[in-house]
């Protein structure tokens, strides 16, 4: 599992979406809409992906 990366983009605004919601997606690196960022696969970002996993669309 060493150096494995997963690419995340953001799908959804976070525009009426409660401050935790919006604050996982600024700890993920994503701002804007259609930005992609590729993140180390642990398990502690796999949790933040799971929160907003309504805004955002994850690729292998």
């Amino acid at each position: 599992m060493a150096g494995k990366t997963i690419k995340v983009t953001q799908t959804g605004s976070p525009i009426r979406r409660p401050t935790d919601q919006r604050a996982t997606l600024i700890g993920l690196g994503l701002n804007k809409m259609h930005k992609t960022r590729e993140l180390a696969d642990t398990p502690e970002v796999r949790g933040m992906i799971a929160k907003v996993q309504h805004m955002v669309k994850v690729e292998d």
